[in-house]
């Protein structure tokens, strides 16, 4: 039995729709191309993908419209859309007709297949997942939210992926050269200062409870205690 993940790729440019089924078909990926979002559609309802990667503009149907009937039959489905728009009107739209994230042309491989990753990763677990004890906090990782006290803490979507592989190491390291790979797409200086960044939003989220600790273990990465 195959373990490739399977990905319908819309995209009218030949081209580049070229190139990102064969970068994707190198790591490990069973990639299903359609040039125009009829043909995505008729794919999507034969092969029964586990990701959706839309181009916006395409002939005989744009993604925005595509992705909106595929909602409707689908409320999990991962859909990251591809655009050369980058205006925050563009955006917001893509998220109100389903979509989960947003990339603009021109992109790099690496960073698409790091989304695409945790994408399934949020769905992979939300089953198991919806409700992590972090000291007097209720984590929902699928939701990104923190309960406590009846109050409800709204996580963005780094936050609360940081948080949960934080909490998968509960009182042990989480090494910063995995977790910036795995959530940043590599481990360079500038990614790790922004890595620092959302521990210190992290910490301050949690300090409701004094007994959450995230410590710094200079040299090897971060530790949740609690």
């Amino acid at each position: 039995m195959s373990s490739k993940i399977t990905l319908l790729l819309a995209e009218d440019e030949p081209s580049l729709g070229h190139i990102v089924k064969e970068s994707l078909e190198t790591r490990d990926f069973e990639v299903f191309h359609a040039v125009d979002g009829e043909e995505a559609w008729q794919l999507y309802t034969e092969k029964q993908p586990e990701v959706l990667v839309l181009d916006v503009m395409m002939p005989k149907k744009d993604g925005f419209t595509l992705a909106r009937e595929i909602r409707a039959h689908d409320a999990q489905i991962p859909i990251i859309f591809l655009t050369a728009k980058s205006q925050t009107k563009d955006v917001l739209e893509g998220f109100q007709h389903g979509g989960n994230d947003y990339l603009k042309k021109p992109f790099s491989m690496e960073e698409l297949i790091v989304r695409i990753h945790a994408l399934l990763d949020r769905v992979k677990i939300k089953n198991d997942h919806s409700n992590i004890a972090i000291g007097a906090f209720a984590f929902d990782y699928p939701k990104q939210t923190l309960e406590i006290d009846g109050t409800s803490i709204l996580l963005t979507h780094r936050e609360a992926a940081l948080l949960f592989h934080l909490s998968q190491k509960k009182n042990e390291i989480l090494d910063r050269s995995f977790i910036l790979q795995k959530l940043w797409g590599n481990d360079d200086f500038f990614n790790a200062r922004s890595m620092d960044v959302f521990i210190s939003k992290l910490r301050k989220k949690l300090q409701v409870d004094p007994d959450i600790q995230i410590l710094n273990i200079r040299g090897y990465g971060y530790k949740l205690i609690c």
